[in-house]
C-alpha cells in the first residue's frame, strides 16, 4: 500500500514482451529523424529572436547552456532507455526507482509538457502558414485566423488552421506508426537542408561588428536566455517514448537520442550565430519570424519563401513527434492501471492507441483553435526541465539499488554526470517565473487529486490480480 511501492525491472520487461504490443518498425535512423522532427521547429524558427532580445549575440552562449544541460540528461535517459525498452518514457524509469507517487507526478507532468507543446506549436505552425498563404493572395476570413482576445484590436474568434494541421496529425497517428515514420523521415530531410542551405547563404552577409558588445545584457541575459531557448531542445526525450516499437531498442535508442541532440545543438549554435551577425539583435524584438527576417536584410527575399516553407515543414514534423509522445505515456499509464483502459487498448488493424490518439489529438486541436500561444506555452519548459532533473536522479538511485543489471549503454561518470543534469536543469528552473511556477504547482495539485482519487486504488501494484 506504499506511496513508494515500486514495479520490478525484470517484471516490466516480462510483462512487455508477453502482451499484446505495438508494432516494432523503427530503427536507429528513424529514431534520430524523429528527434531532430521534435528538436527543430518552433525553436530554431521563432524562438532564436525572442532569445536574441535577452542575451543579443551571447545567445550562441545561451543555446551551448541549454545543449550542455540536455546532453548530460540524454546520457541519463539514453541508459535507461536501454535496459527498460518500455513505452513511457521517464514515467517508467521513475516507476521502476522512485516509486509509484513520484511515477504518477512526473507521468502527470509530461502530459502537461506534450499537450501544450502540441498545441502551442500547432498555433505556431498556423501563423506561418497564414503567412505562406498570403504570399499567393489568400487571406483567411479574421474570425478564423486566431483564438479569441490572442491578437489585439482584431475581432478572432477560432484558429481554423491550427485545428486543421492537429487534426490532420492525429489521423497519421492513428494510422499508423509506418506510416507516421516515413512522412516525418522526409519531411526532417527537407527542413534540414533547408537550415543548412540558410548557413549556407547567410554565413557571407555576417557583419561581425553586429557582434559587438557580445554580451549587452551580461550573464544574467544568457542564463535568461538559456531558459528560454531550452524550449528549443525539447523533444530529444520524446525518442525513448518509442521504446516498444523500436527493432532493436537496447542499442537503437540511445543512438537516436545522442545523435539527434548533437546535430540539432549544432544546427543552433550556428544558426544563432549567423543571425546575430546579419541582424543587430535589438532589431529581433516583437518578430515571430527572424529567421526570414535575416535574409530579407541580406537582401535574399528570394530565399525567404523557402525558410517559411521549412518553418511549416519542421513545425508540422514537431507537431506530429510531441503527439506520438503522449499517446505513448498514456499508453503506459493506463497499462499500469493509474488511468483508465481506453488509454491502452490498441487497435488489431493499425497496431496503434487508436481510441486514445484521437481523444488528445482532439483536445490538442481544441486548445490550438481556441487558446492564445501565450498561454499555452507558459508551463512547456518547466515541467521539462522537471522531467530531466528525476531522470538523473533515476540514474544514481538504480546504480546503487541494482548494480548488476544488464546496461547495454552506460552513462559515463556517474554520479558526476547526473549530478551535473541536475545541477544545470534546477538552475535553469530558477530562471523561469513566479507565475510559471504558481500554474505548474496547481496543475500537480490537480494530479494529486486524481491519483488519490482514482489511480492508487486502481493500480496494478495495488490489484495484481
Amino acid at each position: 500500500m506504499s506511496l513508494m511501492r515500486k514495479k520490478s525491472v525484470q517484471g516490466m520487461l516480462a510483462a512487455a514482451q508477453t502482451s499484446r504490443g505495438l508494432r516494432k518498425e523503427l530503427s536507429a535512423f528513424d529514431l534520430t529523424m524523429l528527434g531532430i522532427g521534435a528538436i527543430i521547429g518552433t525553436g530554431i524558427f521563432v524562438l532564436t529572436g525572442t532569445g536574441a532580445t535577452i542575451a543579443g549575440p551571447g545567445l550562441v552562449l545561451s543555446f551551448v547552456i541549454s545543449a550542455f544541460a540536455c546532453g548530460f540528461a540524454a546520457m541519463c535517459y539514453a541508459e535507461f532507455a536501454s535496459m527498460l525498452p518500455i513505452s513511457g518514457s521517464t514515467y517508467t524509469y521513475a516507476y521502476a526507482t522512485l516509486g509509484e507517487l513520484i511515477a504518477w507526478i512526473i507521468g502527470w507532468d509530461l502530459l502537461l509538457e506534450y499537450l501544450l507543446a502540441s498545441s502551442a506549436v500547432s498555433v505556431g505552425w498556423s501563423g506561418y502558414f497564414q503567412s505562406l498563404l498570403s504570399g499567393f493572395g489568400v487571406t483567411l476570413p479574421q474570425a478564423l485566423t486566431a483564438a479569441a482576445g490572442s491578437v489585439p484590436g482584431k475581432e478572432t474568434l477560432f484558429n481554423l488552421p491550427a485545428f486543421c494541421i492537429a487534426m490532420i496529425i492525429t489521423a497519421l497517428l492513428a494510422f499508423g506508426i509506418k506510416e507516421s515514420k516515413r512522412v516525418n523521415n522526409i519531411v526532417v530531410l527537407i527542413k534540414v537542408a533547408v537550415v543548412v542551405l540558410f548557413i549556407a547563404i547567410g554565413v557571407w552577409h555576417v557583419k561581425p561588428a553586429n557582434w559587438q558588445p557580445a554580451l549587452p545584457f551580461g550573464f544574467s541575459g544568457v542564463f535568461h536566455g538559456a531558459a528560454i531557448v531550452f524550449f528549443s531542445f525539447i523533444g530529444f526525450d520524446a525518442v525513448t517514448c518509442a521504446a516498444e516499437e523500436v527493432k532493436n531498442p537496447a542499442k537503437d535508442i540511445p543512438r537516436g537520442v545522442i545523435w539527434s541532440l548533437v546535430v540539432c545543438s549544432i544546427l543552433y549554435v550556428v544558426v544563432a550565430a549567423i543571425m546575430t551577425g546579419i541582424v543587430p539583435y535589438m532589431n529581433f524584438a516583437g518578430v515571430d519570424h527572424p529567421v526570414s527576417l535575416a535574409l530579407q536584410v541580406a537582401k535574399l527575399d528570394w530565399f525567404a519563401g523557402f525558410v517559411d516553407l521549412g518553418a511549416i515543414l519542421g513545425m508540422m514534423t514537431v507537431i506530429l513527434v510531441m503527439t506520438y509522445g503522449q499517446t505513448r505515456i498514456l499508453f503506459a499509464m493506463s497499462r499500469d492501471g493509474l488511468l483508465p483502459k481506453i488509454f491502452s487498448e490498441v487497435n488489431p488493424k493499425y497496431g496503434t492507441p487508436y481510441k486514445a490518439t484521437w481523444l488528445i489529438g482532439t483536445i490538442i486541436a481544441l486548445l490550438a483553435g481556441f487558446v492564445p500561444l501565450h498561454t499555452l506555452a507558459e508551463l512547456v519548459n518547466i515541467g521539462t526541465l522537471a522531467a530531466f532533473t528525476l531522470i538523473a536522479l533515476s540514474v544514481i538511485v538504480l546504480r546503487k539499488r541494482e548494480p548488476d543489471l544488464p546496461r547495454k549503454f552506460v552513462c559515463p561518470a556517474v554520479p558526476t554526470i547526473p549530478a551535473l543534469a541536475i545541477l544545470c536543469c534546477g538552475f535553469l528552473m530558477t530562471q523561469l517565473s513566479l507565475l510559471t511556477w504558481t500554474c505548474f504547482a496547481a496543475w500537480l495539485l490537480i494530479g494529486l487529486v486524481v491519483y488519490f482519487g482514482y489511480s492508487r486504488r486502481n493500480s496494478l501494484l495495488h490489484n495484481p490480480a
